[in-house]
């Protein structure tokens, strides 16, 4: 551990600072906990620049320790750069705490959103789908690259939303690594993680865990998304307790507005190319959810889809603001 502790020197921040970032992690700066522990927001000086931060601050009783915290810094070292992955600006390792620092994306977690379809609109949504797969994309590696990684542990809660309503990856404490030459063929045995809701039931039913269950993960957050609805909702019927096979019933049934929030369907059918663009994103993530691993898509193959999804809502809102402006211009040229 020496030997990591000193590979990561450059990223140490000192307590001091944190405790005052945090105003002593006082609980009104709480805006979130996880297995980790509890995550608070604050303002670091940081080279003369006052930064908006959150603090993961480890708490033992969780059950996570030393193995956790470095796993996490070591992977967001690695992925500290691309747009859709949440940026570490450091860590504290100091008086037995273990904190993580990273850029505070304002908005907060998208489980925050879910259910909010005023606040967090239709065509927002849309592009959030676009920019999750893109980041489990980039965690996936590529030919070429030093990486590629399994998350374990995407949910709505490990997504992060900025003052644009893009979204970021987090929550790496789990992930597992490996090269990316191995990457198709990875296929590891471990204790179970993750969270109720998300996890790959061939998972949990093997231990064994591969690329394609993070692909299950991303599938269910793809229809809280678009249903606006928790994967888990322990207030329901047995039957709808879980998003996944509440979501796969009624889309093969073709009756998936049952299910959907009722303002986000009044968006929805007040739209056709809304209707054709849930459409599209409820057939892939419905492919995401395969029971088979091998029947679902592969990464780059997703992104594409979405991508797709997301030029043509550009186009078309293009097309109608240009319109708009023309039929303006036309109508006071003509007064």
């Amino acid at each position: 551990m020496a030997s990591t502790i000193t590979v990561f020197d450059h990223l140490k921040i000192p307590l001091e600072k944190i405790l005052e970032a945090t105003n002593n992690f006082d609980d009104k700066n709480v805006i979130g906990e996880g297995g980790f522990g509890k995550v608070y927001k604050g303002k670091l000086l940081d080279y003369g620049i006052l930064k908006n931060i959150s603090a993961r601050r480890l708490d033992r009783k969780h059950g996570q320790g030393d193995v956790e915290f470095w796993t996490e810094i070591s992977a967001l070292s690695v992925l500290n750069c691309p747009p859709h992955i949440v940026k570490m600006i450091g860590f504290c390792d100091e008086n037995d705490e273990k904190i993580i620092i990273t850029h505070y994306d304002i908005k907060g977690s998208l489980s925050m959103f879910l259910s909010d379809p005023t606040t967090f609109s239709l065509q927002d949504r849309f592009s959030a789908c676009y920019y999750i797969a893109s980041a489990i994309n980039f965690i996936y590696g590529s030919e070429g690259s030093a990486f590629s990684f399994i998350h374990r542990n995407i949910n709505s809660s490990t997504i992060l939303l900025d003052e644009n309503w893009k979204a970021k990856l987090s929550g790496f404490e789990f992930s597992i690594r490996s090269s990316s030459l191995a990457r198709k063929n990875f296929n590891i045995h471990s204790e179970v993680i993750g969270t109720q809701g998300y996890i790959d039931p061939t998972y949990l039913k093997t231990g064994s865990v591969t690329h394609k269950s993070d692909v299950y993960s991303l599938g269910v957050v793809l229809f809280e998304i678009l249903c606006g609805r928790h994967a888990y909702n322990p207030n329901e019927q047995d039957d709808k307790k879980f998003l996944a096979p509440l979501a796969k019933y009624h889309y093969e049934k073709g009756t998936l507005q049952d299910i959907i929030h009722p303002e986000l369907w009044d968006q929805v059918a007040s739209d056709s190319y809304a209707k054709m663009e849930l459409e599209k994103i409820s057939k892939i993530a419905y492919s995401c959810l395969n029971k088979e691993r091998a029947q679902r898509p592969d990464m780059h193959e997703v992104v594409y889809e979405l991508e797709k999804q997301v030029r043509l809502s550009f186009h078309i809102g293009s097309f109608i603001f240009s319109f708009i402006i023309v039929s303006y211009t036309s109508s006071s040229v003509h007064k």
